[in-house]
C-alpha cells in the first residue's frame, strides 16, 4: 500500500503535469489582422471579375490563446483590396493599433464596376472590446505595402500610383501624415530595418529595392538601388538586420508557370549587395521571415489565378520554406495549401504559420518543425476572401 509521503508526491506531480498541459494548450492573446476583399474574383478564363462594393471586412483574430484554433474577435465593415502585395496593413508593436490601407476605391463603370486608386488609411483601436475604427487618414494614391518601426512611432507606406512613400507619426492613438518622399517610379512595399535607421522600398516594375535613410522623423531616398529579380512584389528583413530577402514575383503580379526566385541581400556590406538567388517556384506573393530569423516562407500562386485550361494551372497553391543559416539561404521543403494563397503570418514564437487562401475564404494553419514546415490540416473559416494578413510588428 502506498505510504502518505509517496501519495503526496504523486498527487503533486499530477497537479504539476496538469498545469503544464493547461499552459501548453492555452496562451496569451496575440493578434493578427486580415483584410477580406469581396469585390474581386477570378473567372475560369483567368480574368478578374468585379462585383459591387459593400461586403468587404477587416477581421481581427486572436492566434495566441489557442494557436490551432484561432478566434475571430471582430469583423469590421471596411473596404480593402486584393490589388497590391498582401502587406497593406500592420499592427503596432504594443498591439494598440491596427492600420489598414485601402489601395483601390470602387466606382461605377456603365452597368458594372471598376477599381481606381484610393488614398485611405484606416486606424483601428485594438484595446477596445470589440476593436473599433477610430480614424481615417488621407495618404498617397494607391497605398500598398507598409511598415511600422520597432519603436512604434513611425509608419512608412508605399504609394503605387503616386511613385512615393508616405511618412506618418504615431503618438498614442493619433496617426498623422507628416511627409511624402518621392521615389520617381512605382513602389509596391516598404520595410524598416530593425534598428529603424534605414528602410527599403520595392521598385516593382524597376526590379530594384531602393535604400532610404531614416533620421528621427526625416526619411530620405538615397538614390541608391539594389537590383533584384523580376517584379519584386514583397520582401522582408531578418530580425537581426543582416539580410533582406526579396520575393521576385516574375510576371507582374500573375502566375506564368515559370520558376521565380528569392533574392538574398547582405545588408552588412557597404554598400548593401545581392549575394545569392534561390529558385523557389511560380509567382511568390505572400512572404515573411520568422521572428526567430531561422526560417522564411514564400507563398506561390502556382497557377491558381490562371485560366483553367492553361498548361500551368493548379487548383491549390504552395508554401515554400527557406532555411536561413547566417547569410546562407537554402530551399527546405514545400507544402500544399488551398486556392490563391496571399498573406502569411508567423506566430510570435515562430512555431506556427497562418496562410490566407483567397479563393477558399479560409486560413491554413502550418506548424514549424525544425527547418521544415508541416500542414496541420487545421483551418479557420473567414467571412470573406483574405487578400492581406499581418501580425504584430516585432
Amino acid at each position: 500500500m502506498m505510504n502518505m509521503r509517496v501519495l503526496v508526491a504523486a498527487v503533486s506531480l499530477a497537479v504539476l503535469a496538469g498545469c503544464a498541459g493547461m499552459q501548453q494548450s492555452g496562451g496569451k492573446r496575440e493578434l493578427m489582422v486580415v483584410g477580406n476583399d469581396e469585390k474581386v474574383s477570378v473567372s475560369d478564363a483567368g480574368e478578374f471579375v468585379f462585383s459591387g462594393p459593400g461586403k468587404d471586412t477587416v477581421s481581427i483574430i486572436d492566434i495566441g490563446t489557442d494557436p490551432l484554433a484561432p478566434k475571430i474577435l471582430a469583423n469590421l465593415p471596411l473596404m480593402n483590396s486584393l490589388f497590391g502585395p498582401p502587406v497593406n496593413l500592420a499592427i503596432t508593436p504594443d498591439e494598440g493599433l491596427a492600420l489598414v490601407a485601402n489601395s483601390m476605391d470602387w466606382v461605377k463603370d456603365g452597368a458594372g464596376w471598376k477599381p481606381v486608386p484610393d488614398n485611405k488609411l484606416y486606424v483601428i483601436d485594438l484595446t477596445t472590446n470589440p476593436p473599433a475604427l477610430i480614424d481615417t487618414v488621407a495618404v498617397g494614391k494607391q497605398p500598398s505595402g507598409m511598415s511600422i518601426n520597432r519603436a512604434g512611432n513611425l509608419v512608412l507606406i508605399a504609394n503605387r500610383a503616386d511613385n512615393s512613400v508616405s511618412v506618418l507619426r504615431i503618438a498614442g492613438k493619433k496617426v498623422t501624415l507628416i511627409d511624402t518622399v518621392p521615389i520617381g517610379e512605382q513602389v509596391a512595399h516598404v520595410v524598416f530595418t530593425p534598428d529603424g535607421k534605414r528602410a527599403m522600398a520595392g521598385k516593382f516594375p524597376g526590379h530594384k529595392l531602393a535604400l532610404l535613410e531614416v533620421n528621427g522623423e526625416k526619411v530620405t531616398y538615397t538614390k541608391q538601388d539594389i537590383p533584384v529579380g523580376l517584379w519584386p512584389y514583397n520582401f522582408d528583413i531578418a530580425p537581426d538586420g543582416r539580410l533582406a530577402l526579396s520575393a521576385d514575383n516574375g510576371a507582374g503580379g500573375r502566375s506564368d508557370g515559370h520558376a521565380d526566385t528569392v533574392t538574398v541581400i547582405d545588408l552588412e556590406a557597404n554598400p548593401p549587395r545581392v549575394i545569392d538567388k534561390v529558385v523557389i517556384g511560380d509567382s511568390p506573393e505572400g512572404f515573411a521571415i520568422s521572428p526567430t530569423g531561422r526560417l522564411a516562407v514564400a507563398l506561390l500562386l502556382n497557377g491558381n489565378d490562371a485560366a483553367k485550361n492553361a498548361w500551368f494551372y493548379n487548383r491549390n497553391g504552395k508554401v515554400v520554406a527557406l532555411k536561413i543559416d547566417g547569410k546562407k539561404v537554402t530551399r527546405s521543403n514545400e507544402v500544399e495549401v488551398r486556392g490563391l494563397p496571399e498573406g502569411a503570418v508567423f506566430s510570435n514564437d515562430g512555431r506556427y504559420i497562418y496562410v490566407g487562401n483567397y479563393q477558399d475564404r479560409d486560413i491554413s494553419i502550418l506548424r514549424v518543425d525544425g527547418d521544415q514546415i508541416v500542414n496541420t490540416g487545421k483551418s479557420l473559416a473567414l467571412p470573406g476572401q483574405p487578400a492581406s494578413m499581418r501580425g504584430r510588428t516585432r
